[in-house]
């Protein structure tokens, strides 16, 4: 039976037609297919552009959750008012050559104006930490927006209060005094001026890599082309190598505390790693080379993020923070992406380094995406900084407070950070599967859901992938219902860090639609 049969006898179904009906239905039908098929045909012939989905695209898992029908702004009008009114760096960060237009969210879920469901896996860069619109803070946050939406602290009202007690109950001691902020770049900002006035001393080394904020001050801790610009900014900052063990100069296959290691050799002694030896061998060269005797800090991610998920040798932050303090300097943690549980092992980063930092700071997750930041510090170097006025209009606004308390108590009552680090450490070990079938995937890493996958050219030179390969990948991904980030100094590396409520269902079907991605790639290389 030809095509044309089969459609025809479905037109027919389940109705009952007279005998003239039915030979006109079938000379109209026979006149429609040939046509059909002649145009078709030519469209094919022509290389036509436009892109069917492929049929075996990996089934979604279920959602209970039904979105409202969108029925605002077309997505035309929407991109003309973003090219004409909205700053241009919005066009320039723009993912995707079709871009996704969200309307809503729900738990891991988005869905696009056009009722399109996503898996999120970026969480709007490892700021949703418990999940969209998540029921317990958006009650939350509802309740303290009809009670109370703004004073400042020149007053004495209870969200501030409630909310400082209880963040200050996840640090060890002496880390106890909080200032909040509206953002993780001002939170640095805070933390760069404190440590200066605290310690007498300018000068501040960061990685390589490192991303810690745009204003004219973090820019300078910031160490990462795309994010700077032709002007002095950040003076006294100075950056060191950093110590990645899947691209620097040393790196072996027991360095680094993460469910997956490198596949470079390592012939180093049981709990003896060479490559932090010359790691900090080259910190210590910046010390002697390219910094006073005395500095100011040392800033450090625990996992770097925009970096691309880059994880240091076990030890290194230990001895690294060791060697600063005797130059007079005060440690601080960036917690920006790692804090709240993300690491799974640990609520905080650092704390999977065995160290405690003299400042901490954070954003992101502290609101699950609500504006807001925070600096943890001991009240020795509060008591420095308390010589002059500083203030916040809105560091500590009622909303934001209440929003960040009910964050903390859905940690806890969802079990989040358990669930980070058990889907976490079996995406990385799926994903290390992967790594062995593909010659493109060279690393796999992270903690958690703070997972990293850079991609290369081939494992032998461990060259970049290259940004238009990336990119082929990258929307296809994203055309089979998964968004997921990119980072790495050269856009090499996949960066999977979802709201901490995924589940393995998720899990398993973003394994097979990042399987799939890669495959269709290796094909029409």
């Amino acid at each position: 039976m030809d095509n044309s049969e089969v459609c025809f006898k479905i037109i027919m179904m389940r109705k009952e037609r007279s005998s003239f009906q039915i030979h006109s239905l079938r000379i109209f039908y026979c006149a429609f297919y040939i046509t059909a098929t002649a145009i078709i045909s030519g469209a094919l012939c022509q290389k036509s552009a436009v892109r069917h989905p492929p049929s075996d695209v990996p089934e979604m898992p279920q959602c209970n959750f039904k979105a409202e029908e969108y029925q605002g702004m077309s997505k035309e009008r929407m991109m003309e008012i973003r090219k004409k009114h909205c700053n241009p760096m919005t066009m320039k960060v723009t993912y995707y050559k079709k871009p996704v237009f969200i309307h809503q969210g729900y738990m891991q879920w988005l869905w696009d104006v056009d009722g399109k469901r996503y898996l999120d896996l970026f969480a709007g860069v490892a700021t949703v930490s418990v999940g969209h619109c998540h029921p317990k803070v958006t009650a939350a946050a509802v309740q303290q927006l009809k009670r109370l939406w703004h004073t400042t602290n020149i007053y004495v009202y209870p969200p501030l209060h409630e909310y400082c007690e209880k963040l200050a109950s996840y640090f060890p001691d002496p880390l106890k005094v909080i200032y909040l902020t509206n953002s993780g770049s001002e939170a640095n900002d805070l933390a760069m001026l404190m440590a200066r006035l605290h310690t007498g001393n300018f000068d501040i080394i960061t990685f390589r890599g490192s991303y810690h904020g745009g204003s004219p001050q973090t820019m300078g801790l910031t160490s990462n082309a795309a994010y700077k610009y032709p002007i002095a900014n950040g003076l006294g900052c100075t950056n060191t190598m950093c110590p990645d063990v899947f691209r620097g100069p040393w790196g072996g296959s027991h360095c680094r505390d993460s469910p997956v290691q490198t596949i470079r050799e390592c012939s180093c002694a049981q709990g003896h790693c060479m490559a932090n030896e010359q790691y900090i061998g080259q910190l210590k060269e910046t010390f002697a080379t390219s910094v006073p005797s005395r500095i100011a800090a040392f800033f450090g991610e625990p996992i770097q993020g925009v970096g691309g998920a880059v994880q240091y040798p076990k030890n290194y932050l230990k001895e690294a923070y060791k060697l600063v303090r005797e130059k007079g300097g005060v440690c601080i943690a960036d917690e920006v992406q790692t804090g709240f549980g993300r690491t799974g092992s640990h609520f905080w980063g650092f704390q999977g380094h065995d160290v405690i930092p003299d400042m901490v700071t954070m954003a992101k997750g502290i609101g699950n995406g609500f504006p807001m930041g925070a600096v943890v510090t001991t009240p020795e170097i509060a008591a420095s900084f308390a010589k002059g006025v500083h203030f916040n209009t809105f560091g500590g606004n009622p909303v934001a407070c209440a929003v960040a308390s009910s964050v903390l108590d859905t940690i806890t009552e969802d079990n989040t950070q358990q669930i980070s680090l058990d889907v976490g450490t079996y995406l990385m070990t799926e994903l290390a599967k992967l790594r062995e079938k593909y010659e493109i995937i060279g690393d796999v890493r992270g903690k958690g859901l703070q997972i990293g996958v850079e991609m290369v050219k081939d494992k032998a030179s461990r060259e970049p992938l290259s940004p238009e390969a990336m990119n082929e990948i990258f929307e296809d991904i994203k055309d089979m219902g998964v968004l997921i980030g990119k980072g790495g100094i050269y856009g090499q590396t996949f960066r999977i860090k979802p709201p901490m409520c995924i589940s393995m269902e998720d899990a398993d079907f973003f394994m097979a639609v990042f399987n799939k991605s890669i495959h269709n790639y290796m094909e029409r290389r």
